[in-house]
């Protein structure tokens, strides 16, 4: 959660000691992935959550409990009892959470991180969360919270041990490029057997992209909630008059360029990847055509073009004349977005973002009501 890091990241430079609990597991129907967080300060202040509202009473007061005495905790959260006053989830899932104490002696650790994300580029948090080999020499339990720090080629800390540090280093370089949080599990000299050691990696990756073709009023309103959904966004138009930052204020670029040539460009210089959205709402051949031909032929998360029945069953048949195959015509959502009834730009804006979540989650659209087994997909 960027305003968490922020917050950590501000209070470290001040010289504060924080508490920062991470969601580092989870099973079943848990509210939060692994790697949300909440952080909680020595002023009682409490920034982020990691369960809306289910643990956090508990978690605040544990919370202080490590601010005081600096020892971490691995907290395990499942569904509360008969109790009305018992802590846990009642969705029936599960959850583990790592609480530590951040001293302002590892800004160097999390200025990098910054750094990192200003420049766009991804960076992982590798932490001992837990320590179980009691008969192996040494201290396993000094090494709960010390962290290793990945930002392109720099690491920045230690676990503790060179063949650990090596073998978190390679393993968490895998789940950076991948994009993902997730644990990994080492014996106490970093061998890969599964046990001793866990170790989180929390991965700070730049947001998603969403790319708007075609400076109408729908996407305004698509601008407008691609930005909550955190993507970052950018429209783009060929005709300068629309294309103005003034008629998309929540965009964070505003681009007057050829669609497909902009595309083009995005695609070479590596700005484009796999978590990228494509919404193309002009609506006219001219654009659209060498726009979608160019952008089906990537693995791209969601390519959605707007038009009517007729209008969709005409770029098809201009796109089977670019040479798209079957497989390709079929990553093309169009018309764009699900049935939802929806009438107004802003109407039409939902039924989009509900279409590109359920594709990167695996939903079908259905009500809940109409479904059974779990509300939430595995990831």
């Amino acid at each position: 959660m960027p305003e968490v890091f922020d917050e950590v990241h501000r209070r470290c430079r001040a010289g504060e000691v924080v508490a920062l609990a991470t969601v580092v597991a989870t099973w079943r129907s848990a509210p939060q992935p692994p790697g949300v967080t909440m952080l909680v300060a020595a002023d009682g202040t409490v920034t982020g959550s990691v369960s809306g509202g289910c643990v956090e009473a508990d978690l605040y007061e544990r919370a202080h409990r490590v601010l005081d005495a600096g020892v971490p905790e691995l907290i395990r959260y499942g569904i509360s009892d008969d109790d009305a006053y018992a802590v846990g989830l009642t969705c029936g899932g599960m959850l583990d959470v790592f609480v530590e104490r951040i001293e302002p002696d590892a800004i160097a650790e999390w200025d990098a991180v910054a750094v990192a994300r200003r420049a766009g580029q991804p960076a992982a948090v590798v932490t001992c969360v837990a320590a179980n080999d009691r008969d192996l020499p040494g201290d396993p339990a000094g090494r709960l919270g010390r962290r290793l720090v990945l930002t392109g080629d720099q690491v920045i800390g230690s676990l503790g041990a060179e063949r650990l540090d090596a073998a978190a280093t390679a393993d968490a370089v895998g789940l950076l490029n991948a994009g993902h949080s997730g644990m990994l599990r080492y014996g106490y000299h970093g061998q890969r057997r599964g046990t001793g050691l866990s170790l989180f990696v929390a991965v700070h990756a730049t947001p998603p992209r969403m790319i708007v073709f075609g400076a109408i009023d729908f996407a305004a309103a698509v601008a407008r909630i691609g930005a909550f959904l955190g993507y970052r966004v950018t429209v783009c138009d060929a005709r300068p008059v629309f294309a103005t930052a003034r008629r998309f204020p929540e965009a964070d670029e505003v681009v007057v360029q050829w669609p497909h040539r902009y595309l083009a460009a995005e695609l070479d210089a590596g700005r484009v990847d796999g978590r990228t959205v494509v919404c193309v709402l002009t609506h006219d051949p001219k654009f659209d055509v060498p726009l979608l031909a160019l952008a089906l032929r990537h693995r791209l998360a969601y390519v959605g073009a707007m038009g009517s029945r007729r209008t969709h069953d005409e770029r098809h048949k201009r796109l089977r004349e670019a040479g798209l195959d079957a497989a390709q015509l079929a990553r093309l959502a169009s018309p764009i977005g699900l049935d939802l009834g929806g009438r107004t730009p802003e109407e039409t804006a939902v039924s989009v973002a509900a279409q590109i979540v359920a594709g990167r989650w695996g939903g079908t659209g259905h009500p809940l009501t109409a479904l059974d087994g779990p509300i939430h997909h595995p990831v």
